[in-house]
C-alpha cells in the first residue's frame, strides 16, 4: 500500500511539473515574438534617429556661429534634435508607451534672460 501511494504522488508531481512548462513555452513565444519585433523596428529607427541627431547638431552648432553665438537659437534646433528616444523599447513597439523621437521645445528658454541684460 504504501508503495502504490508512492507511485501515485511520484506520478501527481512529474504531471505537475510536465504541466508548468506548456505557460512557460507560450509566455517564451510571446516575449520571443516582441523582442523579434521591437529588433527589427529598432534596426530602421536607431539609424534614423542618429542621423536626425547628427544633422540637428551640426545645424545647431552652425546657427550658434552665424548668430554670434546666440545659445537661444542654437538650443531651438538641439532640443529637438538631440532630444527623444534612441532606442526603442518592447513597450514602445505594442504601443503602450509612446514614442518619442524629438525633444519637447520648451515655451521659456532657462537662457532667454541673457537677451534683457541692461534693460
Amino acid at each position: 500500500m504504501g508503495k502504490s501511494l508512492r507511485q501515485q504522488v511520484t506520478t501527481g508531481m512529474i504531471a505537475a511539473l510536465l504541466a508548468l512548462p506548456g505557460g512557460a513555452r507560450a509566455d517564451f513565444a510571446k516575449d520571443a515574438g516582441r523582442g523579434t519585433a521591437t529588433v527589427l523596428a529598432n534596426v530602421v529607427y536607431v539609424p534614423t534617429k542618429v542621423v536626425y541627431a547628427a544633422l540637428g547638431g551640426l545645424t545647431g552648432g552652425f546657427a550658434y556661429l552665424l548668430t554670434g553665438g546666440n545659445y537661444t537659437v542654437a538650443e531651438k534646433v538641439w532640443t529637438p534634435s538631440l532630444g527623444g528616444n534612441y532606442v526603442l523599447n518592447p513597450h514602445q513597439v505594442w504601443g503602450q508607451e509612446p514614442i518619442i523621437f524629438s525633444g519637447e521645445i520648451m515655451p521659456e528658454s532657462r537662457h532667454s534672460n541673457q537677451s534683457h541684460y541692461g534693460q
